[in-house]
Protein backbone atom coordinates (compact mmCIF):
# COMPACT_ATOMS: atom_id res chain seq x y z
CA UNK A 1 0.00 0.00 0.00
CA UNK A 2 1.23 3.62 -1.02
CA UNK A 3 1.25 6.15 1.48
CA UNK A 4 -0.42 9.25 1.81
CA UNK A 5 -1.23 12.70 4.01
CA UNK A 6 -4.39 14.35 3.44
CA UNK A 7 -5.24 17.59 5.02
CA UNK A 8 -8.33 17.28 6.60
CA UNK A 9 -8.38 20.56 7.60
CA UNK A 10 -8.67 22.74 10.84
CA UNK A 11 -9.86 20.68 14.12
CA UNK A 12 -10.82 22.20 17.46
CA UNK A 13 -7.74 24.25 18.57
CA UNK A 14 -5.37 22.32 15.90
CA UNK A 15 -5.23 20.78 12.07
CA UNK A 16 -5.54 17.48 11.31
CA UNK A 17 -3.17 15.23 9.20
CA UNK A 18 -4.90 12.18 8.28
CA UNK A 19 -2.16 9.44 7.16
CA UNK A 20 -2.87 6.22 5.00
CA UNK A 21 -0.79 3.78 3.92
CA UNK A 22 2.65 2.45 5.45
CA UNK A 23 5.52 5.25 6.83
CA UNK A 24 8.81 4.46 6.57
CA UNK A 25 12.27 5.73 5.20
CA UNK A 26 11.21 6.09 1.61
CA UNK A 27 7.65 7.97 2.50
CA UNK A 28 8.87 9.80 5.92
CA UNK A 29 10.15 12.88 4.18
CA UNK A 30 6.52 13.45 2.61
CA UNK A 31 5.00 13.70 5.82
CA UNK A 32 8.03 15.88 7.33
CA UNK A 33 7.47 18.14 4.31
CA UNK A 34 3.70 18.22 5.29
CA UNK A 35 4.02 18.93 8.90
CA UNK A 36 6.81 21.68 7.97
CA UNK A 37 4.53 23.33 5.48
CA UNK A 38 1.58 23.52 8.36
CA UNK A 39 4.26 24.84 10.67
CA UNK A 40 5.48 27.59 8.26
CA UNK A 41 2.52 28.20 7.87
CA UNK A 42 1.48 28.96 11.50
CA UNK A 43 -0.23 25.98 12.55
CA UNK A 44 1.86 24.96 15.92
CA UNK A 45 -0.89 22.30 16.93
CA UNK A 46 -1.21 19.42 14.97
CA UNK A 47 -3.01 16.19 15.19
CA UNK A 48 -1.99 13.42 13.03
CA UNK A 49 -4.70 10.99 12.65
CA UNK A 50 -3.22 7.58 12.43
CA UNK A 51 -6.55 5.34 11.33
CA UNK A 52 -5.32 4.40 8.15
CA UNK A 53 -1.37 3.95 8.91
CA UNK A 54 -0.55 0.20 8.40
CA UNK A 55 2.92 0.36 9.39
CA UNK A 56 5.10 2.53 10.86
CA UNK A 57 9.11 1.96 11.39
CA UNK A 58 11.80 3.90 13.17
CA UNK A 59 11.97 6.59 10.46
CA UNK A 60 8.24 7.32 10.58
CA UNK A 61 8.87 7.64 14.24
CA UNK A 62 11.29 9.94 14.17
CA UNK A 63 8.98 12.12 12.00
CA UNK A 64 6.41 12.25 14.77
CA UNK A 65 9.44 13.33 17.70
CA UNK A 66 10.85 16.00 15.44
CA UNK A 67 7.35 17.29 14.68
CA UNK A 68 6.27 17.51 18.24
CA UNK A 69 10.25 19.07 19.04
CA UNK A 70 9.11 21.82 16.41
CA UNK A 71 5.75 22.74 17.51
CA UNK A 72 6.73 22.88 20.87
CA UNK A 73 9.06 25.42 19.97
CA UNK A 74 6.57 27.00 18.44
CA UNK A 75 4.63 27.04 21.74
CA UNK A 76 1.90 24.56 20.35
CA UNK A 77 2.18 20.24 19.77
CA UNK A 78 1.81 17.46 18.32
CA UNK A 79 -0.69 14.38 18.96
CA UNK A 80 -1.62 11.39 17.77
CA UNK A 81 -4.63 9.49 18.02
CA UNK A 82 -6.72 6.49 15.93
CA UNK A 83 -3.63 3.81 15.74
CA UNK A 84 -4.46 0.45 15.54
CA UNK A 85 -2.58 -2.94 15.08
CA UNK A 86 1.27 -2.99 15.16
CA UNK A 87 1.59 0.66 14.85
CA UNK A 88 0.12 1.47 18.03
CA UNK A 89 1.68 -1.50 19.74
CA UNK A 90 5.14 0.38 18.45
CA UNK A 91 3.91 3.40 20.07
CA UNK A 92 3.43 1.96 23.19
CA UNK A 93 6.47 -0.45 23.36
CA UNK A 94 8.71 2.51 22.18
CA UNK A 95 7.40 4.88 24.87
CA UNK A 96 6.03 7.36 22.32
CA UNK A 97 2.54 6.46 23.03
CA UNK A 98 2.87 8.62 26.28
CA UNK A 99 5.64 11.39 25.09
CA UNK A 100 3.23 12.20 22.26
CA UNK A 101 0.07 12.08 24.27
CA UNK A 102 -1.36 9.22 22.50
CA UNK A 103 -5.39 8.97 22.31
CA UNK A 104 -6.63 5.68 20.59
CA UNK A 105 -9.77 7.02 19.41
CA UNK A 106 -9.79 10.50 17.34
CA UNK A 107 -9.89 13.31 19.58
CA UNK A 108 -10.47 16.51 19.24
CA UNK A 109 -7.33 18.40 19.69
CA UNK A 110 -8.47 21.14 21.53
CA UNK A 111 -9.22 18.92 24.53
CA UNK A 112 -5.00 18.01 24.82
CA UNK A 113 -3.52 20.01 26.99
CA UNK A 114 -0.16 21.91 25.47
CA UNK A 115 2.68 20.07 28.09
Amino acid sequence: MTFSVRYAGRDGDGYCLRLAGELDLSTAPELAAAIDRLSDAGESRVLLDLTDLTFCDSTGMAVFVRGDNRAAAEGGWLRLTGASGRVERVLRVTGLADVLHYQPDTVDPASQSAS
